[in-house]
């Protein structure tokens, strides 16, 4: 769940890691402008009794061997998407038409619409678990550090659907990579936030139909 404010199309905070009405935490988000330094995140205040400090999150790490995981087809998927972000690939543009079925989409009509928050979502936490800083291994999935980074995917994850409600992602401003490059680093967030738009202008409602149809420019050597 998040908290946003539309004057200019800025998000002013986001409400994550929520456990109780009055138990969550706030995410004090820091307005984006062509100027400013690449200063870490703002640290993350807890409404809760806990009020764990907010880490600094390590950027543009990737996981150089997945976790043990239960579904053979996910693990493969994880390492598709991984070859992606390693490479620098973005996927083939499809024009929105009959034919194709996708369409576009903007701020207004994201916020409004549940199937698209739910359809977000689905992408993202797949996408997200390609980060290393964000990945669990199963082997960690009792102590502090699984925690921390389920923590921190549990925050990315509610800070782009508010950016999504609020931003347009393909936005020649580049807003929304601004917002996402402190975390991600600008060139995988640019990447990051046209492989989501992709996702979330097709028809596709499964990831697995997705991963079939979607196409990238072929690589050399």
């Amino acid at each position: 769940m998040s908290s946003v404010s539309k004057g200019n199309a800025h998000i002013s905070e986001v409400q994550y890691d929520w456990r109780a009405p009055d138990d969550y935490k706030t995410y004090r988000v820091n307005v984006p402008s062509s100027t400013r330094s690449n200063a870490p995140p703002s640290v993350a205040t807890s409404h809760s009794v806990h009020r764990p400090a907010w880490p600094r999150l390590p950027r543009r790490r990737f996981v150089q061997q997945f976790g043990r995981y239960t579904n053979p087809d996910e693990d493969s998927a994880l390492r598709r998407r991984q070859y992606v972000y390693h490479n620098g690939l973005y996927c083939l543009h499809v024009g929105s038409n009959r034919v194709s079925r996708f369409r576009n989409f903007t701020p207004q009509s994201f916020a409004a619409s549940p199937e698209l928050q739910s359809k977000a979502r689905m992408f993202i936490r797949r996408e997200l678990r390609v980060f290393e800083f964000l990945n669990v291994d199963a082997s960690q999935s009792d102590n502090q550090v699984a925690t921390r980074r389920a923590r921190n995917a549990e925050f990315l994850l509610e800070y782009i659907v508010a950016i999504l409600k609020t931003v347009d992602i393909r936005g020649s401003g580049g807003q929304a990579e601004e917002m996402l490059q402190e975390f991600l680093g600008r060139d995988h967030a640019r990447l990051f936030l046209h492989e989501l738009g992709a996702w979330l202008r097709s028809s596709y409602m499964s990831l697995e139909n997705w991963d079939r149809a979607v196409q990238y420019p072929k690589t050399t050597g």
